[in-house]
């Protein structure tokens, strides 16, 4: 299945691709300006960064194979249309933009799905080459895509990729509808409610240091990384006087050498020591062709930069991305990766509009030499922040917590829920089971706690109470089923400080409301 889907998403990107370098080359014969060009970038990222977290949350709490069947099927009814009325020529600077922020709207509701679908489609240990493999299809379609486009917009005029893009996004429609994935879930709550959902998510990524880390190296590679994305039309157009052919060759070029890129990354990953070594490598490469597009003012020039370019983007991109998958459990993985999403995009929609200001000013050549160089400040100004530490970390769901004792039903929306858990210790070790304490309060809010307190008693030495507060009875017992192995580890490691009745007494106490007189 993940042949299946994988193929008809390599054949529905080629259409996308096709349709993206149709769009920037459409605007620079619509309005040349540096900025307005860059706009169309920033159009089609934009969505990401606005809308990414709540699409985190539809794809954790909806059917991610039925919304991803619906915002396809949308996608291509405003493909359609767009196609329709460009070749009519009815087409402005303005209503471009427009289409192209609802497609890249309509990108963003499903961006996490697709990421969060594949952990059912492959086991975990092989996640780390089913993402690569994500990677490498991308770039392959990013290699025929554009140089496809070139060609057609040739021999049919421009909106011959814009009406090929519509049927291929049929092809992927088709892949999901047969698509019949078993649920693997085993809770039997009610979903969570969409604003709660997306409080969670960021709850959890706020405490989540794999996560966090993550976002912390996308941003700083993103931004600059994004000038040679948004720049290129017009540096294929104005810097090296060339034609559609050449811009669908320069981005077929980026797409190409990624994918020889991809197929090198397990060989260079080893040598460089692991994520880092190779996000660092990659960083140092776009810097590199960053500068040779400075440089080019002849077609070869600019081919070498892409192909560097290319090669640098799917290693960082699948360091950076891997580094997400791994850093979460299953249960937040959607809002997760939707984060990752919303920071890579709006880094890049932020740089786009910034390189596209500056080069209005500048020029072009000077503007991708301090890309460069701000992209390898960032890489030193970050090296502190490591990628995929969570590859050896044990998310899966322990399950290991005991129904709570509860002397009536209770209704699911009662909150908000106090629980306390009793220690006794010896002094001796109050430093280190404090140590211990902090790590397990990072968890307890990473599962759905909004707020960690622990009190020691001024009349019993050695005595101590954590508390944690949950919103909601119902977001209690959602914390059960999201408790992970690691969670268990840390917990174990606090209680093992713990020298009274084993386990340490729990006690759940919940608002009770209290009459007005």
């Amino acid at each position: 299945m993940f042949a299946i889907l994988w193929t008809a998403t390599v054949i529905s990107n080629t259409g996308t691709w096709m349709q993206n370098a149709a769009a920037g080359w459409l605007m620079t014969g619509l309005d040349p300006n540096p900025l307005v060009v860059a706009l169309v970038q920033v159009a089609t990222t934009l969505p990401m960064f606005l809308f990414g977290i709540p699409a985190g949350a539809l794809a954790d709490i909806l059917d991610r194979r039925k919304l991803l069947i619906g915002v396809q099927f949308a996608l291509t009814a405003i493909v359609t249309v767009f196609s329709l009325l460009v070749w009519l020529n009815r087409i402005t600077p303005a209503s471009l933009l427009g289409f192209t922020f609802l497609m890249g709207a309509g990108a963003a509701l499903i961006a996490p799905a697709w990421q969060a679908i594949v952990p059912q489609l492959v086991p975990r240990d092989e996640m780390p080459p089913a993402v690569t493999a994500n990677s490498v299809g991308i770039n392959i379609s990013r290699a025929i895509g554009p140089a496809l486009a070139g060609l057609l917009i040739g021999a049919l005029g421009i909106a011959a990729p814009f009406w090929v893009n519509a049927i291929t996004n049929m092809v992927v429609i088709a892949a999901l509808i047969w698509w019949r994935p078993q649920d693997a879930s085993s809770h039997h709550l009610p979903p969570e409610r969409f604003g709660n959902a997306m409080l969670v998510g960021l709850r959890h990524a706020r405490r989540n240091p794999h996560l966090r880390a993550t976002l912390i190296r996308a941003v700083g590679f993103f931004v600059f990384a994004s000038a040679y994305w948004a720049l290129l039309p017009i540096l294929a157009r104005n810097q090296v006087q060339g034609g559609p052919r050449l811009f669908g060759i320069l981005l077929g070029a980026i797409g190409a050498s990624a994918v020889i890129g991809a197929l090198a990354l397990p060989m260079i990953k080893r040598r460089l020591g692991g994520a880092d070594g190779l996000a660092a490598a990659g960083t140092v490469g776009t810097a590199v062709a960053l500068v040779l597009f400075a440089l080019a003012r002849e077609p070869a020039t600019a081919l070498v930069a892409s192909f560097v370019a290319g090669f640098s983007w799917i290693a960082v991109l699948a360091a950076i991305n891997v580094s997400a998958q791994v850093g979460l459990p299953a249960w937040v993985r959607g809002r997760g990766l939707a984060l990752f999403v919303t920071v890579q995009f709006g880094a890049m929609s932020f740089g786009s509009v910034t390189w596209g200001q500056v080069a209005t000013h500048l020029g072009l050549p000077a503007t991708h030499i301090v890309a460069a160089a701000g992209l390898v400040m960032a890489l030193l100004a970050l090296r502190r922040w490591h990628l995929q530490t969570g590859t050896g970390v044990n998310l899966d769901p322990s399950l290991h917590w005991p129904a709570p004792v509860q002397a009536a039903d209770i209704d699911a929306d009662r909150g908000p829920v106090l629980v306390t858990v009793e220690y006794r210790i010896d002094l001796k070790d109050r430093a280190a089971f404090l140590d211990a304490l902090s790590a397990l309060s990072n968890q307890r809010r990473r599962d759905g706690a909004f707020e960690w307190s622990v009190f020691e008693d001024v009349a019993e030495p050695g005595k101590f109470v954590e508390n944690f507060l949950l919103t909601s009875w119902l977001e209690h017992m959602r914390q059960h089923e999201r408790v992970t192995q690691e969670g268990r580890e840390l917990q174990e490691r606090a209680q093992a400080f713990h020298k009274g009745a084993t386990p340490p007494p729990v006690a759940h106490l919940i608002a009770a409301e209290v009459g007005g007189g």
